[in-house]
């Protein structure tokens, strides 16, 4: 058309690979031996490997874990058919403690030069994150329902047994006997503090202009006093974080939640850092924030087992034979009263707890 009226088509300015190289979605060319021979800059930066230095080399070296895309690969090229997936996780070489999550498109292609594959790679790990979000925010009222259910159940016959100890206390005529209800009335009032962090606050917030920082310190102190011989508490903050509207005791009972059951994670040796960073531009949930808090808690223990992940925040699940199931539970429903979230990704020696908690939110 552009010729027939004498005129130059506007694609003629561009040439094919600039073309490639403006699309958000990357494109890999690989050859029979499933070697790289074309990448656009998307694709390599999603997969964080260079082009020229993995010319010759064999697509998977280029992935430390690749949940078995390497094996389809070679099953598309061997039977010339399609395949399409979509969340396939990947880990590139590049980035060891980062994992992505893509949609896969691969198509073969049979020129001159014989087999090849066409790789359509788009970046899942942002939806995927925005889809587990959401399905934890729909979750988390059922959860405070059972929670104040469950407390309130336990705690009047709590009050019954406490009352009971104290008349038997005043019947007993020797002081050894008393020290048993002495045990008893400790591990009811232990018992009803329980329960009653198990209901979460009732009060309204009462927030006041504070830094995180000043949140974070008061937790650093208790878990360095509390922390075994040889276990090291660190701080890495960023001073850029700006002061925001927080209620400050239930920030710190929520970060105190999340750094004890690092505390308890870790073997001796083991180290505990307090992390902050601010994050621009952030999403929890289906809303964007302008700046969001992030205070990382991350410990050196064996992770998260795989059976817990999906269920971790809900209340009475926990991998510990004398633990509550309560401590994240409660730490996520705080949180989530700021406008935040909870978060975690873990691994066997490096286990990071984030708490997100949008700063204009509170403001």
């Amino acid at each position: 058309m552009f010729a027939e009226r004498g005129l130059t088509s506007p694609l003629s300015h561009f040439d094919s690979a600039d073309l490639l190289d403006a699309l958000s979605t990357g494109i890999i060319l690989l050859d029979a031996q499933l070697c790289p021979i074309y990448a656009n800059v998307a694709a390599q930066d999603l997969l964080a490997f260079s082009l020229n230095q993995s010319r010759g080399r064999p697509f998977g070296d280029c992935l430390q874990e690749s949940n078995g895309l390497t094996g389809i690969l070679r099953r598309a090229l061997d039977s010339g058919e399609g395949f399409a997936d979509r969340e396939l996780t990947v880990r590139p070489v590049g980035t060891p403690r980062e994992s992505r999550v893509v949609d896969v498109t691969i198509t073969p292609l049979e020129g001159l030069t014989g087999q090849h594959l066409l790789l359509e790679l788009a970046d899942a790990t942002q939806r995927q994150r925005i889809s587990r979000e959401n399905d934890l925010l729909a979750r988390l009222d059922s959860s405070r329902l059972m929670i104040r259910q469950l407390a309130h159940e336990i705690k009047n016959p709590l009050g019954g047994l406490r009352g009971a100890a104290q008349l038997l206390d005043r019947e007993l005529p020797n002081d050894t006997l008393k020290e048993y209800t002495k045990v008893i009335i400790s591990e009811a009032d232990r018992l009803t503090a329980l329960v009653d962090s198990m209901a979460g606050p009732n009060r309204p917030m009462q927030k006041s202009l504070i830094n995180i920082h000043e949140v974070c310190e008061h937790v650093y102190h208790l878990l360095h006093a509390e922390a075994r011989p040889g276990v090291v508490v660190d701080r890495d903050y960023d001073p850029s974080l700006p002061s925001a509207m927080f209620d400050r005791n239930q920030l710190i009972q929520a970060l105190l939640n999340v750094a004890r059951n690092a505390l308890q994670a870790v073997y001796d040796g083991g180290r505990i850092v307090l992390r902050t960073r601010a994050v621009s531009n952030m999403s929890i949930g289906n809303k964007r924030h302008r700046l969001v808090a992030c205070v990382q808690v991350e410990d050196t223990g064996a992770g998260v087992p795989d059976d817990l992940r999906a269920s971790l925040f809900y209340p009475l699940v926990t991998g510990r034979t004398n633990g509550t199931g309560l401590g994240l539970a409660v730490a996520q429903d705080l949180v989530t009263r700021h406008g935040g979230l909870v978060e975690f990704e873990s691994e066997p020696g490096r286990t990071i707890f984030q708490l997100l908690l949008p700063l204009e939110e509170s403001a």
